[in-house]
């Protein structure tokens, strides 16, 4: 009988297993802990907006009949909201299902991916899956980006440059300028895709969103943006692409599969979308804890990446999956990084506040 590993293509055996983290289901098994603050999933602790609960009413019509295919209503709301036409608007069983569409669609056997390290594993591993090579660009040893290596590896003409900004895992980001000298170093060959899944997280001077910067240039590209995190969705899995040229999208689509935002995340997500004041709370929420937590680490003399997501990238200075078992059993869920060169960091979601001072004083007594 052949063996299972011969059933599959060789791409396949090339990818490790996604770290998904544990559940809190897991870790009261395992553990038994007297509370668990989830920390490991960059999940939003205020949760989606309030007005949801109307929604949830209207849900047995949504789980009986078939959703819009075309997303129609909230993909006009996404296009007025960030000023572009609904046929540049591809929706996604979350944002990570898009970049599974984009490069099934786009990359062929040998093309090259540029992308920035460390990095979101599905990044690297739906380019791998299609045989493509993926060409990392290291951060610094301070984990800030390595502007310079990344323009020069887009000199290469590369089939796609990937990256996301703010950066997942470390928080890291480009300014407005570094954007753009990347940006101008692109060639027509190279399709862009920037996935802005920290984007409401990254209030500040020295950042913007790609998209007025992309909007004014004659190269294809595409901004990635989720309901996952600061909208608080993360459960119903529904995401969306803004692409440069319609006819591009159009394309996509036929890659998607035609039901791949089911009803209740599209009615979720229009809900979430016109709750404004929400938003502005979970933001505010996020960036005062995240500034006390990395205070916090910097005086127990931890080394720890400047963030603009809801997460904190830190170095224990051992390795991650054994240092981060002495947090699990005291009910903290962190998720140790696991990319080669980085496994003794840990990457610690921003909670709310009783989350984040369970994780502070159960890291002091590992500490």
């Amino acid at each position: 009988m052949s063996k299972a590993s011969d059933m599959v293509r060789t791409e396949v055996n090339r990818l490790s297993p996604y770290n998904s983290g544990l559940t809190i289901d897991e870790v009261q098994q395992r553990y038994a802990p007297a509370r668990i603050a989830k920390l490991g999933s960059n999940e939003n602790p205020l949760g989606p907006s309030p007005s949801l609960a109307t929604t949830m009413h209207a849900g047995s019509e949504m789980f009986r009949l078939y959703p819009d295919p075309a997303g129609r209503k909230l993909r006009q709301a996404i296009a007025d909201k960030y000023a572009v036409t609904e046929d540049q608007i591809i929706l996604g069983n979350g944002s990570e299902d898009l970049l599974s569409v984009i490069s099934r669609a786009v990359l062929r056997l040998g093309d090259a991916v540029v992308t920035l390290y460390p990095s979101f594993p599905l990044h690297e591993d739906y380019a791998t899956l299609m045989g493509a090579t993926v060409k990392r660009v290291a951060v610094d040893d301070d984990l800030t980006i390595n502007v310079d290596a990344l323009v020069e590896a887009v000199r290469e003409r590369p089939r796609m440059l990937l990256f996301s900004n703010p950066m997942n895992p470390v928080g890291s980001w480009l300014t407005g300028g570094d954007l753009s000298r990347v940006l101008d170093t692109v060639s027509d060959e190279t399709l862009i895709v920037i996935d802005e899944a920290y984007a409401e997280y990254a209030e500040g001077d020295d950042y913007t969103s790609s998209l007025p910067y992309l909007s004014r240039r004659d190269r294809p590209w595409i901004v990635l943006r989720t309901f996952s995190k600061a909208f608080g969705l993360a459960g119903l899995r529904i995401g969306f692409g803004i692409v440069g040229d319609p006819e591009l999208r159009a394309l996509l689509d036929r890659v998607r599969t035609p039901f791949n935002a089911n009803a209740m995340a599209q009615a979720a997500a229009l809900a979430a979308l016109a709750d404004d004041e929400h938003l502005a709370r979970v933001v505010a929420l996020a960036m005062a804890e995240r500034a006390r937590v990395e205070i916090f680490l910097r005086s127990k003399g931890v080394d720890v990446a400047a963030s603009r997501g809801n997460f904190l990238f830190f170095n224990c200075r051992q390795d991650a999956s054994v240092f981060v078992e002495g947090l699990l059993r005291q009910g903290v869920i962190v998720k140790p990084w696991k990319q080669q060169g980085f496994d003794t960091y840990v990457r610690v979601s921003i909670g709310s506040a009783s989350e984040n001072d369970h994780f502070m004083a159960v890291l002091s007594e590992l500490l």
